[in-house]
């Protein structure tokens, strides 16, 4: 398969219209560029668009521009696919005659490292000069669509490690093509504010770039795309350097049920309401908004938030009072994946011919969850179990001799085939019947704190019969002996609205609907208060006379209860949580 053939996925979306920049989010990022660009006064502009599509970006961008600027104007565009270099010539042409508009079948990174690499930017011995405006919204797709060897070569070229999406090598690599004081308006998904694997890239980007404006426009649904976008507004620079964030401006915009206090005409006009405003749009949908400054926490890789006056002032009261976080408890790890759940994984392992396997082991999933207590269906067929062909064996873990387990060997058997084909699972060494991701045998037996990833309100839950976590759920357990109180703490704490608040005052970070990321970078700073003190020690007491008793009113009470004494164990009242 040739390069141009392993991108026709993306392209294929792009010419179906799924991904391509509506005209209004195009002239949004257009003027919000030009508003800030220090322009030539005389000779040309230069203007790139390293992924053209349609046109639409350059278009309103050109359209942005002073007439007297329009005139000095030479567009170059580059992207893989044919149909969308001619629809965006057709445009461009239509639009603008008399200008110099230069759109190539090329990919941009190619360029880019060829730059790298001492060759030429350009075709046909086109000079290497940078671009005054660049603007871009690069596909949203892993890098392994390029096939390995150009991966590799960016990962080595901008020093990317991890899982890579296409959007970050674009960002790096536009930093290397646009001119000291040019700006730089680039959509991308919000993914990389926040994720581990966009570390090096946040990393980067404030290594390359000054960060003027950044923002988080979360679920605000503005093209089609399966992807919860942000807008990034730079300023290029001559060198490497630690971009200052107390002069980054950092915005964001996220649904919310609660009543509105303005309007406007659509999300991206929302944008202009003050801090902290609900504003409504005309479709019925409700929006908070909030602006503050960029904030990584004193570090070059961490998380981004917004920083506000007022939300500084809340999380130093709650870091007064914090003992520790959650990663004192332990390794934060993610659920058992066997890549062959309809032979591992079943409800009716009793009714086999063969009768009931061994090694059959309770599964915790995410229609157990419930706060405080996992719910555990009444209807015995209805109850999932996981064969589980995993033990420590000689302190190490060990896929068990089916010798041993007639049943459990004569059922995988059946499945052989199936479970062959797992290819990865051969190449890695491993056998034929083992799970691709086992975790610990040993550490099922312990009490474990146990969460879905993705839920609009948290809902963790101890577990302590033994079960064994599925991967669509964390969990958490207490790796020093002795410590067993601290997990009825955290039970506690990420049971209560104090986490919502200090989820979205530390995070802010929400899928569509209101959901939030229960994710381990997150999850792993949760606050403990110090479990020597009184009230930590009553919270965790209550934490388990709740799990007793979980379903019943008295459990509700007792929930409520411990709510106001978690708020107070921060130092803080107890707040109502927008929603």
């Amino acid at each position: 398969m040739t390069k141009h053939q392993r991108y026709s996925q993306v392209n294929q979306q792009k010419s179906a219209g799924a991904t391509y920049t509506p005209a209004l989010f195009a002239e949004f990022v257009a003027d919000q560029m030009v508003r800030v660009a220090s322009l030539p006064s005389h000779g040309t502009i230069r203007i790139l668009d390293p992924a053209v599509g349609d046109g639409a970006l350059l278009d309103a961008l050109i359209k942005c521009l002073p007439v007297e600027a329009r005139k000095r104007v030479q567009v170059l565009g580059y992207d893989t696919d044919p149909i969308a270099i001619e629809m965006a010539s057709r445009r461009l042409q239509l639009d603008f005659p008399e200008l110099e508009i230069s759109l190539q079948r090329e990919d941009f990174l190619d360029h880019v490292l060829n730059l790298a690499g001492g060759g030429d930017l350009f075709l046909a011995g086109r000079a290497q000069a940078p671009f005054d405006l660049v603007i871009a919204n690069p596909p949203y797709v892993r890098t392994q669509i390029m096939g390995a060897q150009q991966a590799q070569q960016l990962a080595h070229s901008f020093g990317l490690t991890g899982r890579v999406d296409l959007y970050y090598p674009f960002l790096l690599g536009i930093s290397r093509v646009l001119a000291e004081d040019g700006i730089a308006g680039v959509i991308t998904s919000n993914r990389f504010m926040t994720t581990k694997s966009g570390q090096t890239v946040r990393r980067e980007l404030l290594s390359r770039f000054n960060l003027v404006h950044a923002w988080d426009l979360g679920d605000t649904k503005l093209f089609d795309a399966a992807v919860l976008p942000s807008v990034l507004l730079a300023r290029g620079t001559a060198k490497q350097h630690e971009s200052p964030l107390d002069r980054t401006t950092f915005s964001s915009i996220y649904e919310t049920r609660d009543p509105a206090q303005s309007e406007a005409p659509d999300a991206l006009a929302a944008l202009t309401a003050d801090d902290d405003t609900v504003v409504a749009i005309p479709d019925g949908r409700h929006f908070r908004v909030r602006h503050g400054q960029l904030d990584n926490g004193g570090e070059r890789e961490g998380i981004w938030r917004i920083a506000t006056h007022s939300s500084d002032q809340w999380l130093a009261t709650v870091e007064a009072h914090t003992w520790a976080t959650f990663r004192r408890i332990g390794k934060i790890r993610v659920g058992v994946k066997s890549t062959a759940d309809k032979v591992f994984i079943r409800s009716d392992w009793n009714s086999l011919p063969d009768g009931r396997p061994e090694l059959l082991r309770p599964l915790i999933t995410r229609h157990c969850a419930r706060r405080f207590k996992a719910s555990v269906p009444s209807k015995t067929n209805q109850i999932k179990e996981i064969l589980y062909p995993h033990a420590v064996i000689g302190g190490m873990r060990s896929a068990v001799d089916l010798a041993l387990y007639p049943k459990a060997a004569s059922y995988l058997e059946q499945h052989r085939e199936t479970l062959e084909a797992r290819n990865y699972v051969i190449a890695a060494g491993r056998r034929w019947y083992e799970l691709w991701v086992p975790q610990d045998p040993a550490a099922w037996s312990s009490p474990k704190l146990v969460f879905p990833d993705i839920s609009d309100k948290p809902v963790f839950w101890m577990d302590t019969d033994g079960g064994v976590v599925n991967g669509e759920c964390y969990w958490l357990q207490c790796e020093k002996e002795g410590e067993g109180d601290l997990l009825w703490l955290a039970l506690a704490i990420a049971n209560s609205t104090f986490i919502e608040a200090f989820y979205d005052h530390r995070f802010n970070n929400k899928l569509y609907a209101g959901r939030r990321r229960f994710i381990t970078q997150y999850v792993e700073q949760f606050p403990l208060p110090n479990p020597a003190r009184k009230e930590a020690r009553a919270i965790a007491q209550l934490a388990q006379a709740i799990h007793a008793q979980v379903p019943s009113p008295e459990a509700d009470r007792l929930a409520r209860d411990l709510d106001s004494l978690v708020w107070r164990a921060f130092g803080l009242t107890v707040e109502k949580i927008p929603r």
